[in-house]
């Protein structure tokens, strides 16, 4: 008796490795075929040149198909693969103001939020306050309220502007 799969597959009992005494069959085209016991199951599987594997352990008694092993793995495969490749990971950019920020630096650094958010990322405005700035936090306050009103239709302010030390942060999230 020889058999196409003799690696241990982590994800599914295959073959001479389920244990049950009978099993709940389910043929190669989908068709239920009953209850049987494991031999005459293992049996029908070798001599359709297919395997026999268990896809519902937990079940009483244990649900086993009639498939191509292989082929199954691969289509399972194609899927994750498939899955990750339709993945949007989000990252946060961070665009840094300084409170005495002059207009034509301030446009720089707002064509760069609206170039983030574009994209779909999300974007961290940070104001850092040197030395006695911090004194005149309204101003930062102001730079980060001009850049929501600016910024309004493209996103969503995730996170108002907030004093955390020497620096005043607001969060911009992408609008969906």
């Amino acid at each position: 008796m020889t058999w196409r799969w003799t690696v241990i597959s982590k994800d599914h009992m295959i073959n001479d490795e389920i244990r049950a005494k009978e099993v709940r069959l389910v043929g190669a085209e989908g068709e239920q075929i009953g209850i049987t016991p494991i031999r005459e199951a293992l049996q029908m599987a070798i001599d359709l040149n297919l395997d026999l594997v268990n896809v519902a352990p937990q079940a009483k008694p244990p649900v086993c198909r009639i498939m191509d092993y292989g082929k199954f793995r691969y289509e399972q495969q194609k899927k994750e693969k498939e899955a990750r490749k339709n993945q949007k990971i989000v990252d946060i950019k961070e665009v840094w103001f300084r409170s005495n920020i002059e207009e034509h630096d301030y446009q720089t650094k707002l064509r760069n939020v609206v170039k983030f958010l574009k994209e779909g990322d999300k974007v961290k405005c940070s104001v850092r306050y040197r030395g006695r700035e911090i004194a005149h936090a309204s101003i930062g306050q102001r730079i980060l309220e001009r850049v929501k009103v600016e910024v309004a239709e493209l996103c969503t302010v995730e996170r108002q502007p907030k004093l955390e030390g020497r620096s005043m942060i607001m969060i911009l999230a992408p609008k969906a």
